[in-house]
């Protein structure tokens, strides 16, 4: 029976060699698609350019505070060093338009926070707009 079925045809070579042969196609197109993408990722050299919406940093002004809250948790209105009995009578009266606006310093504990918040709730103040820095 095996007279009647002729032996592949393999051209001599192996059956790694073939794989070989089969996959080097594969391997030039992956080659290729690497090669472009490095050069179409270089093609310019220009930065992005500014977003409408963005300012740069000396354009920036601070918005106007009420009241300071520095990282050691002291309480200043208009520069000046407040307690806990002559900060309400500082601040704005409750209750206007604007909300009272806080600028606190970036290591703050949550504990100062707290105890202002509390403070400011029993004085009758409702909006509060907490002022930090943009991280950078």
């Amino acid at each position: 029976m095996s007279d009647l079925v002729p032996p592949p045809f393999t051209s001599g070579k192996t059956l790694m060699e073939r794989v070989e042969d089969a996959l080097l196609p594969l391997i030039n197109l992956v080659f290729l698609l690497l090669m472009f993408f490095i050069v179409a990722g270089q093609l310019t050299d220009d930065p992005l350019p500014e977003l409408p919406a963005t300012q740069q940093a000396e354009d920036r002004q601070s918005p106007h505070a009420d009241m300071i809250v520095s990282a050691e948790g002291e309480w200043k209105v208009n520069g000046e060093l407040l307690d806990r009995d002559s900060l309400v009578a500082r601040l704005p009266k409750p209750g206007e338009e604007q909300p009272l606006k806080i600028a606190a310093a970036e290591r703050i504990t949550m504990a100062d926070l707290e105890t202002l918040f509390r403070l400011l709730e029993e004085a009758g103040y409702k909006d509060i707009l907490l002022l930090t820095e943009p991280g950078q």
